[in-house]
């Protein structure tokens, strides 16, 4: 999929105070803000279909409007026609490459607990500065109105709740199966940032939450030969910009000069992940409220600390599993596919 560029893929009048927008042909209308970050927003849309159009003639196809006959899967169509739509506003090359590229990397995943891309553009619009243009793109995904992992936590550690720990299991095991399908690429891609903040979760009655991993824009692929010094630094640096510090891989921290990097990066925030389904928190963030407390150090030495938890607690096992993949070594780090295993164990000893 391909980064569409024309001042008319995505006309907007909201400026002038009206609330529609266009993805190329397709248009929405802006119901709410969802959230912000950064140079992005994020908006609650709801697709204006055309009521003489074949899309509005009932059946299948009035699933979606016009957006049916542009997404493959059907089953990320809405059936309401409400979306997420990511407004991200662009000032200058570095920016314009880095959206491109998660545009890019978004198109080369396809399973259901990954976040899919179902449109795009980018347009050019007119900066303050004379005679110059900025860029703004606007890219839709399926919605989930239930909130992000850390949204969730936030909510239940406000009323002293845990998630079970079928729950925690499950959850977990649906990163799992989406960070596989990303490392199983050929190349094998990293997601490199890996957090209770990008993953979404949908409650459903009588079951564990679905919960899909998002946001893509650091993703990259995952092997890389660190030959010098340079190269170290280099990959720090752009870890220290990409990587969320508190679920952030030691080798991330402090890369020697002779070094292999691979997807066991997100291996580590994996492990990060699962403290923060149970306890709410990375397992190293309790350093940042220490006096002189180092996060970078706790992280290096692989300092975990347990929180008093649910009663009764978590079983050790999960504490085991934790301590496995949080190995600051990252050759000795299990795979992917040894998580998988392991998590498929755990869930059949506890499940309820």
């Amino acid at each position: 999929m391909g980064c569409s560029f024309s001042g008319l893929n995505a006309l907007y009048d909201a400026v002038n105070g009206g609330g529609d927008v266009w993805i190329n042909e397709n248009r929405f209308r802006i119901v709410r803000q969802l959230g912000e970050g950064g140079f992005a927003y994020v908006y609650l849309v709801k697709e204006v279909v055309n009521v003489s159009s074949p899309a509005s003639s009932g059946g299948r196809a009035a699933v979606g409007g016009g957006l049916s006959k542009k997404v493959k899967d059907k089953s990320h169509l809405s059936v309401d026609g409400t979306y997420a739509m990511k407004k991200v506003l662009i000032q200058n090359n570095e920016q314009l490459e880095f959206v491109r590229e998660e545009i890019r990397v978004s198109s080369l995943f396809n399973h259901s607990n990954l976040l899919p891309l179902l449109d795009h553009a980018i347009i050019s619009v007119k900066a303050t500065q004379e005679g110059s243009w900025n860029h703004e793109a606007y890219l839709l995904f399926p919605v989930h109105l239930d909130g992000t992992l850390l949204d969730n936590s936030a909510a239940m550690k406000s009323k002293k709740e845990f998630f079970s720990t079928t729950d925690v299991l499950q959850i977990f095991r649906q990163l799992c199966a989406g960070l596989k399908n990303m490392h199983n690429l050929d190349p094998p891609y990293a997601h490199n940032d890996v957090k209770p903040g990008n993953v979404l979760l949908t409650h459903r009655k009588g079951h564990s939450p679905l919960a899909i991993l998002m946001d893509f824009g650091s993703a990259r692929p995952a092997r890389k030969q660190i030959r010098s010094r340079s190269e170290a630094l280099q990959l720090q640096e752009w870890a220290s910009e990409h990587c969320s510090a508190p679920f952030r891989a030691p080798e991330l921290w402090d890369c020697p000069s002779h070094a292999d990097i691979d997807e066991r990066t997100d291996i580590w925030s994996l492990g990060c992940t699962l403290y923060a389904i149970m306890y709410g928190v990375s397992p190293f963030e309790y350093a940042l409220g220490e006096s002189g407390g180092s996060l970078q150090l706790a992280i290096v030495n692989a300092q975990i600390k347990w929180p008093a938890g649910p009663k009764p607690p978590y079983p050790e096992a999960l504490h085991q599993f934790v301590t496995w993949m949080l190995q600051p070594q990252a050759a000795v780090r299990p795979h992917i596919d040894d998580i998988i295993i392991h998590v498929d164990k755990l869930i059949s000893k506890f499940s309820n």
